[in-house]
């Protein structure tokens, strides 16, 4: 008696169901779409503002309770940090979870459209409220008069453009353009080079004595740097570094700080001392990157180590240049601390920042100040563009 033959599975039949949609996974076929009704998505409109702004309001309300508390409560300093950190981090990432949780419960269609807004969603609403919303308003704030009443047209931006003063601020920032940006870029690309040769060790002890300004704020730097130029009048002992040194060297003691347009110069002069070991690291760490075989290859042809360092090092690291530039230049464009605090602004160093500083909260004409601030914002957006479309660019050949 033979047994009967298996039997010739059917390849017309459906696959069996796949348990893992069953689990909760996120259907992502291209039907989805079509199956959130008009319906549907009247529901999902509103969830997502909720998530979006209610996190941050939720948040925010239960941190300004919590520090109410704190202020007005006579508890010790070790209570008022463990209640802080409790509100402030477990407080926050248990208000996530139970959004998410909410969200879960949700049907799957609808879910899967609500639980980016839950995660992202809070960050650009808080953007939007600290960043959108006050350059819109200081747009429109520079179109009025001082009080922020009365519409005056482009009579501020005319000012911006035909006041002495700010032409001076123009000319001081080109200045701090050009130089800055030069030496900041130059110093710390040869920097980088240089350290490269040497042994690991000594790299490393390098590289943190260079880069350790970068641990300085500006305006610490600035004050750091007011007792190098500080100047006493002749006669008594001088505090300043520099000044003693002159003198010393027989020298009459000299206030540098108010010789223009020398002034200007020394004060980029602790731009450059704060930024170099920024610069000199990214860029370090760009020719680290620049492949052996290519610089073997040079050297084998008969190449110089300058001519490396030019038609190789510095094509193949361009990219990287372009970027730390770009970074400087926008720095550059809104530096305010350093000249604040060693010249106020005085001696002809005025800067676009410190002259929207000084019409704003000194003149308080909020018209001027917004229209400066405006001035400064346009600077700034071609060089963001431009350094957003070289990463693209970038990225597109990767």
């Amino acid at each position: 008696m033979t047994s009967a033959p298996p039997p010739i599975p059917d390849v017309d039949a459906p696959e069996p169901p796949d348990h893992a949609e069953d689990s909760g996974s996120v259907d992502l076929s291209p039907g989805l779409k079509e199956r959130l009704t008009g319906r549907d998505w009247l529901a999902v409109a509103p969830l997502r503002i909720a998530a979006a702004v209610g996190i941050p309001l939720v948040g925010f309300f239960l941190l300004l309770l919590t520090f109410t508390f704190l202020r007005d409560s006579d508890a010790n300093r070790l209570t008022i940090v463990a209640v802080a950190l409790v509100a402030g981090v477990g407080g926050v990432f248990a208000l996530y979870w139970g959004m998410d949780f909410v969200n879960n419960q949700l049907p799957e269609r609808i879910a899967a459209r609500i639980r980016p807004w839950i995660f992202v969603g809070p960050a650009l609403s808080v953007l939007a409220l600290f960043l959108v919303w006050p350059t819109i308003r200081t747009v429109w704030l520079s179109f009025l008069d001082d009080d922020g009443e009365a519409y005056v047209g482009i009579a501020n931006y005319e000012f911006a453009f035909t006041d002495n003063l700010m032409l001076t601020a123009f000319r001081n920032n080109v200045i701090w353009l050009i130089v800055g940006t030069f030496f900041t870029v130059g110093l710390g690309l040869l920097i980088a080079t240089l350290v490269d040769k040497l042994r690991r060790r000594a790299e490393t002890v390098a590289k943190s004595v260079i880069f350790l300004p970068m641990a300085i704020s500006f305006v610490g730097a600035a004050v750091v740097w007011s007792f190098i130029y500080a100047f006493r009048p002749e006669g008594r002992p001088q505090i300043g570094l520099l000044n003693a040194i002159w003198t010393a060297l027989g020298g009459s003691p000299i206030a540098w700080l108010q010789q223009e347009p020398w002034n200007n110069l020394l004060l980029i002069v602790v731009l450059v001392w704060l930024q170099t070991g920024f610069t000199m690291v990214i860029l370090s760490a760009a020719i680290k990157g620049v492949p052996d075989d290519i610089l073997e290859a040079a050297r084998i042809d008969g190449a110089s180590e300058i001519q490396v360092f030019w038609r190789v090092v510095i094509p193949t690291i361009q990219s990287t240049i372009v970027v730390v530039t770009t970074t400087m230049i926008i720095l550059i464009l809104k530096v305010f601390d350093i000249v604040w605090v060693m010249t106020s602004g005085d001696f002809g160093t005025e800067v676009i920042a410190s002259q929207m500083i000084r019409q704003a909260f000194r003149f308080f004409d909020n018209g001027k100040g917004a229209a400066i601030a405006v001035i400064l914002l346009l600077a700034v957006i071609p060089v963001m563009v431009l350094n957003i479309r070289r990463f693209r660019e970038e990225e597109a050949l990767r």
